[in-house]
């Protein structure tokens, strides 16, 4: 933490990764829910004719000019892909994979081709397909962060625009809002957040730090606003600790340790998260298993009881055995219901309802009578 105030590097270099986590995780939320991840890849790709044309063109490798070039290749492609899925019977994966097979193979010839100038200048830019954030100075972190903002604002201005896009935008038709524009105008603002991480992350893992926030994030919410905040917090705080622990290690790489971060949030997540988590889930299925394992035993006690009067006439403990499949765990399930209350035993391996079990096995029936009605 003290090289990151004293160290000029890292300093730069951590805050542009911050600054992407934000961006990639609050958008990166929408392109989850409306379950277009691979659309992320798709644009990534795309944006390497992008940078290559720019550089043609300008013969400059200032990284305003390098991103829009590659932000007006990957709207094209993006405008390419919605066009094919609407008007023709490809399905939208499959235009997605051969519109980033065509621009990314487009790209790399027109890299080969750019490495055989005699320009000295053209040197460095197949950094962009695995990223270098180590590279980053200053005035490409002032340029990220304008594009960053440009992307973030429409987001707050459009906020129910959106959520019905991602929720329901047949709803949206029919409230007279032209839904059409507002896909165009969000997958613009993909293609943004995609763009700004290319020299950070590279074309090959812009993905990961698109989708992997919000992965995460979906599993602790079922709210848009908090999942969107989780999202680009996690964003964040896999760029910052990404950055730190590579500056730490030697010639460890800045942009795969950055995913690496973000991949380890989304293994906690999944693993931890309240109620989605698998941890959470597996206790919550033997919680669900020991109380079905209950209610079986008390209602072969009730049965027996309801051929008594008084129903308080005990039974042996053998006889449940013999009428339930787990007989070896009859005795503890008897145990574990005379601590609720609702058995007690008479004597030694007899066992009784009692007033409180009996209304407990009533309600049970009443209440499977009512979801089968």
């Amino acid at each position: 933490m003290l090289e990151f105030f004293s160290d000029y590097t890292i300093r730069t270099v951590t805050l542009g990764a911050a600054l992407l986590g934000i961006v990639s995780g609050a958008l990166g939320t929408y392109a989850v829910l409306r379950r277009q991840s691979l659309l992320g890849d798709a644009i990534s790709h795309a944006a390497l004719p992008g940078i290559a044309i720019a550089f043609l063109i300008t013969g400059t490798k200032s990284s305003a000019i390098l991103m829009l070039g590659a932000m007006i290749a990957g709207w094209i492609a993006t405008l390419i892909v919605l066009a094919i899925t609407k008007n023709t019977r490809v399905s939208y994966d499959s235009s997605l994979g051969t519109i980033l097979s065509v621009f990314f193979g487009f790209g790399l010839v027109l890299l080969t081709l750019i490495q055989k100038l005699p320009n000295a200048n053209q040197a460095g830019l197949s950094t962009f397909l695995f990223g270098q954030a180590a590279a980053l100075v200053q005035e490409e972190v002032i340029t990220m962060s304008i594009f960053g903002i440009c992307a973030l604002i429409p987001v707050a201005l459009f906020w129910k625009e959106f959520s019905l896009l991602a929720f329901d935008p047949e709803f949206g038709k029919s409230l007279g809002l032209p839904m059409q524009w507002i896909d165009v105008l969000l997958t613009s603002l993909l293609v943004v957040a995609i763009v700004i991480g290319l020299q950070t992350v590279g074309v090959v893992l812009m993905s990961a730090m698109l989708v992997a926030p919000a992965v995460a994030a979906r599993q602790w919410t079922d709210r848009l606003g908090v999942m969107l905040i989780l999202s680009a917090f996690f964003g964040a705080l896999s760029g910052i600790s990404g950055t730190l622990i590579s500056s730490s290690v030697t010639k460890l790489p800045t942009g795969p340790t950055i995913v690496l971060c973000v991949s380890f949030l989304v293994t906690v997540s999944l693993l931890l998260a309240p109620n989605r988590g698998i941890f959470w889930q597996y206790l919550a299925s033997r919680k669900n298993a020991e109380r079905l394992k209950l209610d079986t035993v008390l209602m072969d006690v009730y049965a027996l009881a309801a051929q008594h009067t008084p129903m308080t006439h005990p039974h042996a403990e053998s006889v449940l055995n013999v009428m339930n499949e787990l007989s070896a765990k009859t005795a503890k399930s008897l145990s574990r219901l005379s601590e609720l209350g609702l058995v007690e035993e008479a004597s030694t391996g007899h066992w009784s309802l009692t007033e409180r079990g009996q209304q407990y096995v009533e309600q049970l029936i009443n209440d499977r009578f009512y979801l089968e009605e």
